[in-house]
């Protein structure tokens, strides 16, 4: 399929120009290929340049990731961001990138991901960010202790940042993926048992403890895989094109 073929069916998957004036982000194509086929598209969480090496190691003419290289403000082409920009151009590979959207999507989302994995009910968008809600908040189908949540997001071997200020068992839960801690003021004032975000921040510590609320910081990285896989799934299925997941962790 050709770049503007692609660029046409994720842009019927996900709310790309609804967000054209609230996400910070260059959603859709940021750098084309030379105009010809893909045959093969990579997912990433991240426009990096290890991403992009792992790209062209596993054939794929086309890299989809939620943080792309484009973010509201021009820059000089220098340094790291020229580097990458000729690894891409030197390799024919197309990138495009998907942020908010991705985060808020109702069916492939982060956030709708989270919120399943969790099993809230009827999940209800939650978490308002530059005048859009990104997240779901709802009543959990099962009551669950914040160690039976973590275990339900499928944290494995990774360690979570877990802060028990709230109730022993969490019946109601507000989820917003990445770098989401600020929301946990929404979340108190919505009055829910449970706030899963990916990065926790300082500022938010102390009115969380002071106000009873459960909180899991999963990671920003781990909570938005969830997206780029589902999108990659979609894909594989509908589109009937070789996909592959690549995995580069920060940690974070």
């Amino acid at each position: 399929m050709t770049t503007k073929q692609l660029d046409a069916f994720f842009r019927s998957l996900l709310d790309i120009e609804g967000f054209r004036d609230a996400d910070a982000s260059l959603n859709g194509l940021q750098v084309d290929n030379s105009g010809g086929g893909v045959a093969k598209i990579a997912f990433a969480v991240d426009a990096a340049l290890e991403t992009f090496k792992r790209c062209t190691d596993c054939g794929a003419g086309m890299l989809f990731v939620h943080h792309g290289l484009f973010w509201g403000k021009d820059r000089s082409i220098t340094g790291f961001l020229r580097e990458r920009l000729c690894f891409l151009l030197e390799h024919n590979i197309a990138l495009y990138a998907v942020h908010l959207p991705l985060d808020q999507d109702p069916v492939l989302g982060n956030n709708i991901g989270l919120a399943q994995m969790l099993g809230i009910e009827a999940p209800e968008p939650f978490g308002l960010y530059h005048g859009k809600m990104v997240g779901y908040r709802g009543r959990l189908k099962k009551p669950l202790t914040v160690n039976e949540a973590v275990e339900a997001l499928g944290a494995g071997n990774k360690k979570p940042l877990v802060f028990p200020f709230g109730k022993t068992v969490n019946e109601s839960c507000a989820v917003v993926s990445g770098g989401g801690a600020g929301e946990a003021l929404q979340a108190l004032d919505a009055e829910v048992d449970l706030f899963v975000t990916g990065e926790m921040s300082h500022t938010v510590y102390h009115p969380v403890l002071e106000g009873g609320l459960n909180m899991i910081s999963f990671g920003h990285y781990e909570s938005e895989t969830v997206g780029v896989t589902r999108v990659m799934e979609t894909c594989k299925t509908q589109l009937a094109i070789d996909t592959e997941f690549i995995d580069v962790p920060t940690g974070l």
